[in-house]
């Protein structure tokens, strides 16, 4: 249970604590070098390259893990999968890219509008890979985007 709760955060948690803030020039800049160098390396090893379609993509991150191009211990590969995984969440469930910082740290997560509902899927890959979870791709983004519709208040009339 505590894999499915764990990406989604409410900020009721810490109030007191929390600051919600844009990405700086320096967030973006690092994210963008992040997706570029992942794209070399699918681009290097697959002769394809990441291009926003949702199963196109999950399935590249997930053979870069299946063949070993991208092992437990290579935190910023796995990290740069886990900005692509939240692109393709940001995506589907219009999600902006923030800057959650409370009293644990600053870390880049998805935010749901103007909700208290984040996600935080930078390190939904690496922090499984890093103690030999093998969890799927696939099943990851799923989890993570079932968790937040689940966690989004129906719309009046639907």
């Amino acid at each position: 249970m505590l894999l499915i709760v764990w990406p989604l955060c409410s900020a009721s948690m810490a109030q007191d604590d929390l600051t919600i803030s844009k990405l700086t020039h320096i967030d973006l800049q690092y994210m963008q070098q992040q997706r570029d160098s992942l794209n070399a390396l699918t681009a290097r090893n697959f002769g394809g390259q990441l291009n926003g379609s949702k199963d196109k993509d999950l399935a590249l991150l997930q053979r870069l893990l299946d063949e070993n191009i991208v092992s437990g211990n290579q935190t910023s590969e796995l990290q740069a999968m886990g900005i692509v995984m939240g692109d393709l969440l940001a995506s589907e469930l219009s999600l902006d890219w923030v800057v959650y910082e409370d009293r644990y740290g600053r870390t880049r997560a998805l935010r749901y509008k103007s909700t208290d509902s984040y996600l935080f899927p930078v390190t939904m890959i690496s922090r499984r890979r890093e103690v030999d979870d093998r969890t799927p791709v696939v099943d990851i983004y799923r989890r993570a985007r079932d968790t937040l519709r689940a966690a989004i208040p129906a719309l009046p009339f639907q």
